[in-house]
């Protein structure tokens, strides 16, 4: 299980504590519960504490990004806490393209609406698109909020997926890749994402796949990785030192698609980087010890150890820590999922742009609001029985709770007892 977060009398972070302590603490009326999400406990009287060095970690990625808290004890490093952080970018895009759409259909009838407006702001330096920026703040957000749970002394960030600059030029990077261990990681990663996880040749998936020189080194080839692409075995050993073109000419179509992609760098990679890059820069500016590390890094770490696939595992992995981090079987990660802080429009609109309701009068109905966690104990009715969750409001009083991937309607008011305001992220 994870470590139970401690704050003492003074609201100041103390060694996070086994559940089985914290269980004590609570049974003797020393402690109370301050947080549900994540789980924390403040002392009545105690101040201060002995602290030991906590090292926070996190491995960005596109959809969800892993959190581990390392804890650097005397018997070695250990993973105390773990989250995943699922970010909303895909649906602020979404949103963004539907009321673009809804903007346009008015402005297409002449419906009363504002013009268009065009280049009439300037866009600061370091800007990312909504949907990007929102994983930045995501990060940053969480960063603060475990800043004032946990006593940190250090953090360590994965900020490039790929080293693209070690995989044109090895030489650059000192001892470790002049080996070429952590070198082939760097570049076989980069090559699965480039080319799909599949045989550039026949399109053969989850298949042992082997690193392929188009132009075989023995006619010209470099090894730069422009010049190179993944092939299944049977693949690989048909083709030989072969030119491509005279073993793909009777696939015309694959052809162009291998010497077009070949040539191509990787789009997605490039705007993980760049998000990457921007988080680094954010925590920064929380003047703790930073350091700074490569995927390569990270799946070499975790491969060593053993350790399965995972992003609040690959965050525990990251850094030169990572090559001894001890993980319990008995860690079981927060799943962490971005919903926002509500909605600025006035009232819902339909597929038309018409709208389908009446203007919000209220952002609170009977003491609740939309994203509070509530527990509702039914006592009769069709739906009797006890429900936690993220609550949704209406000025009916009769509210939705939100349990995971399911939601139950129908809830009155009077059976809902709080448990965590709403602070924009659902907790499973």
């Amino acid at each position: 299980m994870q470590r139970v977060f401690v704050l003492d009398h003074n609201k100041q972070q103390l060694m996070p504590c086994h559940p089985a302590r914290a269980r004590k603490l609570l049974k003797k009326g020393k402690a109370v519960v301050i947080r549900r999400y994540p789980f924390t406990i403040i002392m009545k009287h105690r101040v201060g504490g002995d602290l030991q060095p906590i090292e926070i970690k996190f491995d960005p990625g596109s959809r969800t990004t892993g959190i581990a808290l390392v804890g650097h004890f005397d018997r070695g490093s250990e993973v105390i806490w773990a989250g995943n952080l699922n970010h909303r970018g895909l649906q602020i895009k979404s949103n963004l393209n539907s009321r673009r759409s809804i903007r346009s259909s008015r402005r297409n009838r002449k419906t009363r609406y504002r013009p268009a407006r065009f280049l009439n702001r300037l866009r600061p330096k370091g800007w990312l698109p909504p949907s990007l920026r929102s994983r930045v703040d995501n990060v940053k957000n969480w960063m603060l909020k475990l800043s004032r749970l946990v006593p940190l002394t250090e953090i360590t960030i994965e900020t490039v997926r790929f080293d693209t600059q070690k995989l044109q030029k090895p030489e650059i990077s000192g001892v470790e890749y002049q080996q070429g261990e952590l070198a082939g990681y760097e570049l076989r990663e980069y090559l699965l994402e480039k080319w799909g996880r599949q045989c550039a040749y026949c399109g053969a998936k989850n298949v042992p796949l082997e690193i392929e020189h188009i132009q075989a080194r023995s006619k010209g080839g470099t090894d730069r990785v422009s010049n190179l692409t993944l092939a299944c075995t049977p693949c690989n050993q048909e083709k030989g030192n072969k030119d491509i073109k005279d073993f793909l000419k009777r696939k015309k179509k694959r052809l162009k698609k291998i010497q077009a992609q070949a040539k191509a760098p990787l789009k997605d990679a490039a705007a993980v980087n760049a998000t990457r890059y921007a988080t680094g820069n954010v925590l920064k500016g929380f003047s703790l010890p930073i350091t700074f590390s490569s995927g390569g890094r990270t799946k070499f770490n975790r491969l060593k150890l053993g350790y399965k696939k995972d992003h609040w595992i690959d965050a525990a992995c990251v850094g030169e820590s990572g090559s001894h981090v001890v993980i319990l079987k008995t860690i079981t990660p927060l799943i962490i999922t971005a919903k926002g802080r509500g909605s600025r429009q006035k009232c819902s609109m339909n597929q038309y742009g018409f709208p389908r309701t009446g203007p919000k009068k209220y952002k609170r109905v009977k003491g609740f609001q939309t994203g509070d966690i509530v527990k509702a104990v039914v006592t009769k009715g069709k739906k009797i029985g006890t429900y936690v969750g993220r609550v949704v409001v209406r000025a009916t009083r009769s509210f939705d709770i939100g349990i995971g991937k399911e939601k139950v309607s129908g809830i009155g008011y009077k059976y809902c007892q709080l448990i965590q305001r709403s602070d924009g992220y659902e907790y499973t």
